[in-house]
């Protein structure tokens, strides 16, 4: 039986919440498939649980505020697995912007390298 992959989500309280909600939230033993970033959330915190999900087998997609993207974009930018696929997103508070998007920039690179 072919099993289906998690959805994985770094993100603002708000964020995950909503991913919550919707159903996106798994826990086990192990741990879970997200992680909530306040304010006193400690960055190496933030980069532990990316590695982490990065490395698991169940997680197919892995989702992060575009603005917690930017405080571990060092680590972002070793990344270069195809799964789980990591995608930038906006928060309430902070609106996306393409420009800071790793993906969007190597799409872009690929399209001819015009502007976002």
């Amino acid at each position: 039986m072919d099993v289906g992959k998690l959805v994985a989500v770094i993100g603002d309280e708000d964020t995950v919440t909503g991913f919550l909600l919707a159903g996106v939230g798994h826990r086990t033993a192990e741990g879970s498939n997200f992680l909530i970033v306040k304010q006193d959330t400690q960055l190496t915190q933030v980069e532990e649980s990316f590695q982490k999900l990065s490395q698991r087998n169940d997680i197919g997609i892995i989702l992060i505020n575009q603005h917690i993207a930017n405080d571990i974009r060092h680590v972002l930018k070793d990344y270069n697995q195809t799964i789980p696929t990591v995608l930038e997103i906006p928060s309430k508070e902070h609106p996306y912007d393409p420009e800071q998007d790793y993906i969007m920039q190597r799409v872009n690179m690929f399209l001819g390298g015009g502007g976002i």
